[in-house]
């Protein structure tokens, strides 16, 4: 009898637990929810047997890991659609040159490519923010702002003007820095030095009294090993580990304030991405947005041993805090007078600084350093 009332009592006792809670939850509404639980129930999808082949170009040589990010992508959506959407990569050169993917989509000779956004920087200005922004957004901050923050809805804008659709398409991380034969800690080290680095970083750079060309990638070692460059930035230390570039350098110069977060995107010729059956568009994105989660962890855990590695063949030297702040204020007055000169610039950096200014709070209050993201770089607070 007793055992009995015991059971009853704790049954009851969890009843109004659970009521409780209930209660309590109902107290406000959920803080959030989400969108695809209201399109699921919406969707229909007509069955169908219909097999598409695709063409996929790129900039990357197969010896690239960026290489392997794109046919991460393809092998995804093959593997996800049974087959019925067979994407087949071509690596730069095989179809087409390297810097021609980009119009051999727009144009229709291949349905896909792969790409670091910011090399379309001569078609757009605006397309550099999508890659990375110096001082700007890291992985973290991509993430939320493409997904969730309006960035996807200015990739599509920006993109559609050349009939593409656009999906973000591989996270790297953080750029390991400069591998240069030149040490250089202030500021006044980088004047008159060589370098080679693309995007906006090529900019900032020569107003700081650096010389800089964005030479392709596959011509950085001989340029490095002949003299005609001091210094390159290219990638993360996994992505730079094949290029050799530490044999033939004596320093590695950090921290990486170019590419806080180096944005890879898959871009689609319109027309070949709207004919797809309404099922093959959900793989495609679905896959996309794995490629993106996968391609971050697999590069930063190959990061981690890369580093190990550079550490023993390069002497690994960082830029002091003025010359961080130098830079830093640098590449405000160059980015505000893009903004001003390019109307598509200033709409896409305005939303992330709108995010940015969002999430200080969050940042702040997990990490104790904000504006983002200075706690990469620099320790302690910074707000000069």
């Amino acid at each position: 009898m007793r055992r009995a009332l015991t059971t009853i009592f704790c049954m009851a006792l969890a009843l109004c637990f659970l009521t409780s809670v209930s209660i309590a939850a109902e107290k406000r509404e959920k803080f959030g929810s989400d969108p695809r639980h209201e399109i699921a129930k919406r969707v229909s999808f007509k069955t169908s047997d219909e097999k598409v082949r695709w063409k996929m170009v790129m900039p990357w040589s197969k010896g690239l890991l960026f290489y392997d990010i794109a046919v991460h992508f393809a092998d995804s959506v093959r593997l996800a659609s049974a087959g019925r959407l067979d994407i087949k990569p071509f690596s730069a050169g095989e179809l087409v040159p390297a810097m021609q993917s980009f119009d051999a989509v727009s144009q229709g000779s291949a349905d896909v490519g792969h790409d670091w956004p910011g090399y379309w920087k001569g078609k757009n200005e605006a397309f550099v923010a999508f890659a990375s922004v110096p001082f700007g957004l890291d992985a973290e901050g991509y993430n939320i702002w493409l997904y969730e923050k309006g960035g996807m809805e200015l990739m599509q804008e920006i993109y559609g003007k050349f009939n593409l659709f656009a999906l973000p398409g591989g996270q790297c991380g953080q750029e390991m820095g400069l591998f240069s034969n030149k040490r250089a800690t202030k500021m006044e080290d980088f004047k008159g030095m060589r370098v080679r680095t693309p995007g906006w970083y090529m900019d900032i750079l020569n107003n700081l009294g650096a010389s800089v060309s964005p030479l392709p990638g596959g011509e950085v070692y001989l340029a490095l090993e002949r003299g005609v460059i001091d210094a390159a930035e290219f990638s993360s230390p996994a992505i730079n580990y094949p290029m050799g570039f530490d044999e033939i350098t004596q320093y590695a110069i950090q921290p990486g304030v170019h590419q806080p977060g180096i944005q890879c995107a898959l871009f689609f010729n319109k027309d070949s991405y709207d004919k797809l059956p309404e099922d093959l568009k959900w793989i495609v994105d679905i896959c996309a947005r794995e490629t993106q989660l996968w391609s971050y962890n697999w590069i930063n855990s190959l990061n981690a041993e890369a580093i190990r590695r550079f550490k023993k063949s390069v002497e690994i030297v960082k830029m002091d805090k003025e010359a961080l702040i130098g830079f830093r204020k640098t590449t405000k007055a160059y980015l505000d007078g893009v903004k001003a000169q390019y109307p598509d610039v200033k709409k896409v950096l305005d939303s992330q600084e709108e995010f940015i200014e969002s999430f200080a709070d969050w940042r702040d209050a997990r990490s104790g350093a904000t504006p983002w993201p200075y706690e990469t770089y620099i320790g302690g607070r910074i707000t000069e």
